[in-house]
């Protein structure tokens, strides 16, 4: 008998212990619990899904294109710039001059005649335009330089030349290693 009266003044306790607790719990913190989790879930849903994966990690997949990542506003150079375009086929990116070593556009400044001269100012402009459009990366090439120091690369947004939408446009020439006649 005296077992099981203290089996139910422990069960009692025990009872009062639990309601205490739960009712020291705001509502506030209840409410969190529920919405945190409801929050991230539509978030996730509203923004197109979840974050994108690192880009150094999806570049060591096997069979995976480089994610571009340089990025800039261009303008076009007029005596100098951090991040502008000289003519056609040459930048500067951070204050460096880079060549674009798969296609030769018309001059722009020593141009031979007015035709070269107008075509160089329209590969200028569309350059200008295409860099701007998004993030872009600088490939190697062979040769780090060209013989007037320029370093030398080929800009891609996902993998393709932005030089060969300048040669699709008629605007440049895939690079033969000289300059052509454009007049």
């Amino acid at each position: 008998m005296k077992h099981r009266r203290n089996q139910r003044q422990f069960t009692s306790v025990q009872r009062r212990r639990t309601q205490r607790r739960s009712s020291r719990d705001p509502l506030w913190f209840k409410l969190l619990l529920v919405a945190l989790p409801i929050g991230a879930g539509s978030a996730i849903f509203f923004t197109g899904g979840p974050p994108q994966a690192d880009a150094a990690a999806l570049s060591a997949l096997p069979g995976s294109a480089p994610r571009d990542r340089e990025r800039a506003t261009f303008t076009r150079c007029n005596g100098g710039g951090w991040n502008c375009v000289i003519d056609g086929d040459t930048i500067r990116y951070q204050g460096r001059k880079i060549r674009i070593a798969d296609i030769n556009t018309p001059e722009t400044r020593e141009a031979r005649c007015n035709t070269e001269r107008a075509l160089g100012d329209r590969a200028t402009a569309r350059l200008i335009a295409l860099l701007n459009a998004g993030p872009f990366t600088l490939e190697a090439t062979d040769r780090e330089t060209d013989q007037y120091g320029r370093t030398l690369r080929i800009i891609t947004r996902g993998g393709q030349s932005l030089g060969t939408a300048l040669v699709a446009e008629g605007l440049a020439e895939n690079w033969k290693g000289y300059r052509r006649n454009w007049c």
